[in-house]
């Protein structure tokens, strides 16, 4: 009996990895889902719909894309990482896959995916409001010194990755904020101007209408080098002699056991997406920077970070 139960068990498996070979050998016959875990209108959501456009040129299936928001993308991350590894839901996964797990907002880490691609990656920027009588970082961080957790420091909600920034900055600088949190970075940027805090941290492309209306001053950006206009002179932290790079990024991936080939097909229609002209100059007006990075590099970067963030959060209080 037992060598009957193996026998079955074994010719179930069989017939399974039969049954996935040969959908993948017709892949794709039908429409491809990019599932992105926030809410419409913001970068993640812009970046997906610019890359399901362009995408469609070089595969002969439509790109679909479709949101599901919640626990700063833990929802949305988790149904793809749970979906049937057939190459039909892709996820965007965003940088809050480094940070959540080890807030216990969700069992998903960065190795549960098969990473595909990195697309775009934004350095945060440290901003206030443009009549602020804090003209510079030096002001923002001499003014936290005389008067340590009292700066108000706005972000876009407990854990993402805008007050991990702000925390790191406290790491780096030794000083300390009063952090704000709101309910996203569209919240924190509208307090920023109403004057209910005096500080935020954001991305390049949640404060670009704002800064070139002039209501808004960016004092330094934590990137590696400086970003096109309307930042190009906005100094980084580095030129600052604070070694401090963190920002947001942005890639896709799919469920693990994914057949490679179906993995090999949609990372060459993704290669030739982001060689793309059009897609690279849709992302720059919508002040996304462009950051590819192939599959196996994402998925060290990946790792890298949720290591980052998991030591910095064992040094900051994040309930604050």
């Amino acid at each position: 009996m037992q060598n009957r139960r193996e026998f079955m068990t074994l010719a179930l498996l069989a017939a399974s990895t039969a049954g996935t070979l040969a959908h993948a050998s017709d892949y794709p016959s039908r429409a491809i889902e990019i599932l992105v875990p926030s809410s419409p209108g913001g970068g993640t959501d812009v970046m997906a719909r610019r890359f399901a456009d362009i995408a469609r040129k070089y595969c002969p299936q439509s790109f679909i894309v479709n949101n599901k928001p919640g626990a700063s993308g833990g929802i949305g991350m988790t149904e793809v990482q749970r979906a049937a590894p057939d190459g039909y839901k892709i996820g965007v996964l965003i940088s809050e896959l480094a940070i959540i797990p080890h807030l216990g907002m969700t069992k998903v880490t960065t190795r549960d995916f098969i990473p595909l691609a990195r697309l775009n990656g934004d350095p945060g920027l440290v901003a206030v409001h443009a009549d602020s009588p804090i003209k510079s970082i030096e002001d923002l961080l001499a003014l936290a010194r005389r008067q340590p957790g009292e700066v108000s420091m706005g972000n876009a909600g407990t854990g993402t990755i805008w007050h991990l920034a702000a925390a790191a900055l406290e790491d780096k600088a030794g000083v300390r904020f009063n952090h704000v949190p709101y309910q996203g970075a569209a919240p924190s940027v509208m307090a920023l101007v109403g004057g209910h805090v005096q500080a935020i941290v954001v991305s390049p492309a949640e404060i670009g209408s704002f800064v070139q209306a002039k209501q808004i001053r960016v004092l330094a950006a934590m990137a590696e080098q400086r970003l096109p206009a309307p930042y190009a002179e906005v100094q980084t932290f580095k030129e600052k002699g604070v070694d401090l790079v963190v920002g947001t990024w942005r890639g896709l991936g799919v469920p693990l056991n994914t057949p490679p080939a179906i993995v090999s097909y949609l990372r060459d229609v993704i290669g030739k997406t982001v060689a793309d002209p059009e897609f690279n100059a849709s992302l720059i007006r919508a002040n996304l920077q462009p950051a590819y990075m192939p599959g196996e590099e994402f998925q060290a970067f990946m790792n890298s970070q949720s290591a980052y963030f998991q030591k910095l959060l064992g040094s900051v209080n994040i309930q604050k």
